[in-house]
């Protein structure tokens, strides 16, 4: 199925105005030929070619609607100037001929109109429906992904979806009915012109297609640039203060140029094969107009025509009528083209394959009763394995350290528990429920997580400590703050919890934000408790205050540990040494000291630093 034809899903919803837009289009589409028709009796005015009908014409079928139609209306004119003359015959077809016009402008308008209410919806739509699949795919989906590219998909392939395929809709509408309509009138003026029409039509047709191939692959490139460019510019803003402190300035000045000329020249090429169908299809219906001008004429001016002079004119007038409206369906064509890039764009999200899926019937888990076990898990992201054959086993209300070298896969550990990533072969179980079994969300309801780097939002203190719970107040927020140690600094800000901290929380000092975040995971008030190197990133003062939260936050709660800084664990109930995703030693601070293995080195080494 062609991404157009995926995207129009997100119109069903709004149906009600499609309907109506379809409704006033088919309105508009038939004032706009009878706008055109009205003029052949006026010529006949203007001509001396009018003709005189003595009686109203009786109507033979669908067939013959031409002549029911002019005959009526010739009848109605031959009253009007036996009764007042010529003038008040022309009057009366230049008023006919302005409620037409105004009736044409109106239902363009009310289509337009219903439309936008379409358009803004489906947009809508979509980007909610892109955040929510971000919110729902894995955390290994966005590793592979970059930034600039995933914000270009949500805002530019989207905008350029609303320019291209919904403003395409109305056209590929309206222009049809149109043509259609067009078409019967030609026919019904004379058979034999038209179809020499329909033999000039196709050829025009085809050269406006031959020159659109290339036009969905280059906008696709041109887009693909374009999420790089932001990328780039993500990138450039969160590490600003190392290109200058690196003197880098040129460096990424000339990586953003490069980038944005390599989108320069890609969309040059889009812009100009899209604006190119609009002079070649107007220069080809020039052509076939100035053939039909010969052919015609001779038809006219032949001896034994059937057709007025007065009826010529208007068939050139209905084909001019038609000619705006294959420049709308090329132009739409070309549109649907471009939006296809951006469509499979966000298609690639939409449809991406989420791996970490809830189980039918999942087991809804309230509780933690007994323990927390790895039991002989195998995992690697890509090609090597990071554990290998892992068993540990972490009983309730105690503390456990996980201690080692980068790469041995503490970190590693945490994101299994919470289903962050799945384990390649083993189980991690829960009271003896595998966690595969658990809802996601009544899972990561067990854990509180605090990280090494604290993950604030551009919100007040008060929103970022309640992020995850529900029903709470300032008096359980300034509960949690007191536990963190943070009421202290927060009760100074400004505004205290309504204070805004900024952008990643960038107001605030390294210690307050990671105080913070140890008092959104104590408002949760978890049984599990995840602590990712929480302090490893803190000068010592907010160590210092930041492990006295920490240990008031983990009495009675089973933690697990993620520990860098190793005087911070010294209270562990057990600390596992791990290297390359196994264990080598576990037990007590001075079990481990008085081995003289593995952790006496690692406690030696920091202790010379």
């Amino acid at each position: 199925m062609s991404p157009f034809r995926k995207i129009i899903r997100f119109v069903l919803p709004y149906k009600k105005y499609m309907a109506l837009n379809i409704l006033f289009n088919v309105l508009y589409a038939i004032f706009n030929v009878l706008s055109v028709l009205a003029f052949i009796p006026l010529l006949g005015i203007l001509f001396g070619k009018e003709e005189k009908v003595m009686s109203p014409t009786k109507y033979e079928g669908i067939g013959k609607i031409y002549k029911y139609v002019s005959g009526n209306l010739n009848y109605k004119l031959s009253q009007l100037i036996d009764a007042g003359g010529v003038e008040q015959a022309l009057l009366y077809i230049c008023g006919l001929t302005l409620i037409l016009f105004l009736g044409k402008n109106i239902f363009r308008y009310l289509a337009s109109y219903v439309l936008s209410f379409l358009q803004n919806g489906c947009v809508k739509d979509i980007r909610n429906e892109i955040y929510a699949k971000f919110l729902e795919l894995p955390l290994g989906y966005f590793s592979d992904q970059k930034k600039g590219d995933l914000i270009a998909r949500t805002t530019s392939d989207v905008q350029e979806v609303e320019v291209s395929f919904l403003n395409s809709f109305e056209a590929l509408v309206r222009e049809p009915l149109t043509i259609v309509l067009t078409l019967i009138s030609m026919l019904a003026i004379s058979v034999k012109l038209t179809l020499f029409v329909f033999i000039l039509l196709p050829i025009s047709g085809y050269i406006i297609s031959a020159i659109s191939k290339k036009l969905k692959h280059s906008a696709l490139k041109a887009q693909k640039e374009m999420g790089n460019t932001l990328s780039i510019l993500e990138e450039t803003i969160g590490g600003l203060k190392i290109i200058k402190g690196f003197t880098a300035e040129d460096k990424a000045q000339s990586k953003f140029e490069k980038s944005t000329y390599n989108f320069y020249t890609l969309m040059n090429g889009v812009i100009q094969r899209k604006r190119l169908a609009s002079p070649t299809s107007e220069f080809l219906g020039t052509v076939t107009i100035v053939i039909i001008l010969w052919f015609g004429g001779k038809l006219v001016l032949g001896n034994n025509s059937s057709m007025q002079p007065q009826e010529f004119f208007g068939y050139i007038g209905l084909f001019y009528l038609i000619l705006n409206p294959a420049k709308a369906i090329s132009a739409a064509f070309y549109g649907i083209q471009k939006g296809n890039a951006s469509a499979q764009r966000i298609l690639e999200i939409l449809e991406a394959e989420n791996p970490i899926k809830n189980k039918k019937n999942a087991t809804i888990k309230e509780g933690f009763n007994k323990q927390v076990e790895f039991k002989n898990i195998w995992f690697k992201y890509k090609d090597e394995y990071v554990l290998k054959d892992f068993s540990l086993k972490i009983p309730k209300g105690e503390s456990v350290a996980l201690v080692g070298q980068s790469g041995s896969g503490k970190s590693t550990l945490a994101n299994l528990l919470t289903r962050f990533y799945d384990v390649n072969k083993g189980e991690i179980l829960i009271d003896g429920v595998n966690i595969k079994d658990i809802s996601k969300h009544d899972l990561r309801q067990l854990m509180g997580i605090v990280t090494q780097d604290s993950i604030l939002f551009n919100d007040t203190v008060y929103n970022n400590i309640s992020l995850g719970t529900k029903n709470t107040d300032l008096e359980k927020v300034t509960e949690a703050s007191n536990i963190a140690n943070a009421h202290e600094f927060i009760k100074d800000l400004p505004e205290q919890y309504n204070t805004n901290i900024g952008d990643s929380g960038n107001m605030l000092s390294g210690g307050q934000k990671q105080r913070l975040s140890i008092a959104r995971a104590v408002l949760k008030n978890p049984p599990i408790m995840i602590l990712d190197e929480a302090t490893s990133a803190l000068d010592t003062e907010s160590e210092q205050l930041v492990q006295t939260a920490l240990d008031k936050m983990m009495e009675n709660r089973t933690s697990l540990v993620i520990a860098h800084r190793l005087s911070t664990i010294q209270k562990a109930d057990n600390i596992v040494v791990l290297r390359k995703g196994q264990i080598v030693e576990q037990g007590k601070h001075q079990e481990l000291l008085d081995k003289k293995g593995e952790y006496f080195k690692l406690v030696t080494m920091q202790s010379i630093n």
